[in-house]
């Protein structure tokens, strides 16, 4: 584990967040309510009280601005777009030890809407991968037909594709092929 689990837990969101964009997916999953709905049971968020096409609209901004981030192209300019993200949330860190995890810190108020939970926690665990020095490890799938986003946290930084079963597997099989035909 490079971060600690609530910030991972963080980048997964903000990775599923940006995914599900018709930029990067081929499809918009979050066209309404029902897909932020699903969203946000995919992700077992806590304290989330009734969505509303205002939280949707907040949450379609946030992923673009997220998306920013991931291609950014230099630690200045993603610590701008990451402050800017954190600076519009009224941050409140506070300890909590929910869903079977040891004590981690939120940093939205509690009973906070989705956006301000997605600007103040995600916004947070990107700012601790900058912080970190380790911004390269927010990628692009290297998949030639794939613009799905990724946080590649191994140890060795070795992770290129967005999911070893698709974009992976495919690439791979892709590969060896070639060599056959080569040989």
């Amino acid at each position: 584990m490079i971060f600690a689990h609530d910030t991972e837990h963080a980048l997964a969101v903000v990775v599923d967040l940006i995914n599900t964009g018709a930029a990067t997916s081929g499809a918009e999953e979050l066209g309404g309510l029902p897909g932020l709905h699903a969203f946000v049971a995919r992700n077992t968020f806590s304290d989330i009280g009734d969505l509303t096409d205002s939280d949707l609209a907040r949450v379609l901004d946030l992923r673009e601005r997220f998306h920013a981030v991931f291609h950014a192209g230099d630690v200045p300019a993603a610590v701008q777009r990451v402050n800017e993200i954190v600076g519009e949330v009224r941050a409140t860190p506070h300890l909590t030890d929910h869903d079977g995890y040891d004590w981690h810190v939120h940093f939205f108020a509690p009973g906070a809407p989705l956006g301000e939970h997605l600007a103040a926690d995600c916004g947070m665990a990107l700012a601790y991968v900058i912080a970190s020095g380790e911004l390269d490890r927010l990628r692009t799938c290297e998949a030639p037909d794939c613009s799905r986003v990724l946080v590649d946290l191994s140890r060795n930084r070795c992770r290129r594709y967005c999911d070893s079963r698709t974009c992976g597997n495919r690439m791979h099989v892709a590969a060896y092929r070639a060599r056959r035909r080569a040989l």
